[in-house]
């Protein structure tokens, strides 16, 4: 029989349209995954009765979740249950759901470590109101490499661009970033010869082995405008870049660049690469977010699991005007990659 994949999908921000989205995306992809949702299972169950009656959440205890078995399919959603602290108003956030909201990731990567679940979908977080928890939180990113004690892991959005004129299909677009969450100040000095390396080096494992791409091609842009204009414009493209790139080659690595990041975005370019490795948070995902906003899925490289994540925030706006006005797309995407990847990973590292 064939093994369907378990995922488990945290569902973020009580306030937000994570619950929604991740009900929505559990529900639709029921078929192809078995979904675990992982949170309050009384405001689950609220919240699936009012966007659909038939939807079917079953509350399961974190010993049951060890126990599901991928064989068996329930048509229905299992929820772990995971209370929160106080009453959710859609809209208005609470510091006191912050903790709640980490509990329930720490589940998911626990499980995940246990190999109970085959990868981990989250759906977006509120940071400053774990923050406001008294918690110190940037991401989820850097979140998962301290729980997983992952030195280096890579941030990589990924997704179908839409059709770039008549004559020239949608394809795949994924971009990983050498910075992620940090102030523009400090990317210089953040990239170095060796953290390229060991980025490109995680770019390329688990784009072969989570993605089963034989012999990934990365492009990878400059720092500064125009790839630093033979140094006129700045150093680090011959100072770092360059030599990091060089040193990926010889380790096997198929790296080319660096491009200018404005010219580099372009179908007779990207339609023959597997990745763009962008310098910073705003130089690579502006194009990404517009290309594929809607389908696009963010995904944490480098991990011992696997995790992906929706490519849009909390959503607060509109979450208070109520339920059926989320996208739940991109939460689609991210459960199907998540699926995909978890095959590819189990085959490739035969568990």
């Amino acid at each position: 029989m064939t093994r369907t994949p378990v995922i488990a999908i945290t569902t973020g921000e009580p306030a937000g349209i994570g619950p929604e989205i991740s009900i929505r995306g559990a529900w639709e992809c029921r078929k192809t995954v078995l979904p675990v949702l992982i949170g309050d299972y009384a405001y689950l169950e609220e919240l699936a009765q009012k966007i659909d009656p038939v939807i079917v959440l079953k509350r399961i205890d974190r010993i049951h979740a060890e126990r599901l078995e991928s064989s068996h399919h329930f048509d229905g959603i299992y929820v772990v249950d995971c209370p929160l602290e106080q009453t959710v108003t859609p809209g208005k956030l609470n510091p006191a759901n912050g903790i709640t909201v980490l509990n329930s990731l720490d589940i998911a990567i626990e499980g995940a470590l246990k190999r109970n679940f085959d990868a981990i979908v989250t759906a977006p977080v509120q940071k400053s109101t774990i923050n406001d928890a008294g918690i110190p939180f940037t991401g989820h990113t850097e979140y998962l490499a301290e729980k997983t004690a992952t030195r280096q892991v890579v941030m990589m959005l990924a997704g179908p661009t839409k059709p770039m004129g008549n004559d020239i299909p949608g394809f795949a677009l994924r971009v990983a970033l050498a910075t992620t969450h940090l102030p523009i100040k400090n990317v210089s000095g953040a990239i170095t010869i060796g953290s390229l390396m060991e980025i490109l080096s995680i770019i390329d494992n688990d784009l072969k082995n989570k993605f089963g791409i034989a012999s990934p091609k990365i492009l990878v842009t400059g720092l500064n405008p125009h790839a630093g204009e033979n140094g006129y414009l700045g150093m680090e493209e011959i100072d770092v870049i360059s030599p990091a790139l060089e040193k990926a080659r010889k380790a096997g690595i198929h790296a080319c660049g660096p491009f200018p990041a404005d010219t580099l975005f372009q179908p007779r370019f990207l339609q023959n690469a597997d990745c763009i490795l962008a310098m910073y948070h705003d130089q690579g995902l502006p194009v990404l977010k517009y290309a594929t906003f809607g389908q696009g899925v963010n995904i944490t490289l480098g991990l011992p699991l696997i995790r992906t994540s929706v490519d849009h925030g909390t959503a607060l706006d509109i979450a208070e005007k109520g339920l059926g006005l989320a996208d739940h797309g991109s939460m689609i995407e991210a459960i199907n990659t998540a699926a995909l990847m978890a095959s590819h990973w189990r085959n490739n590292i035969h568990f």
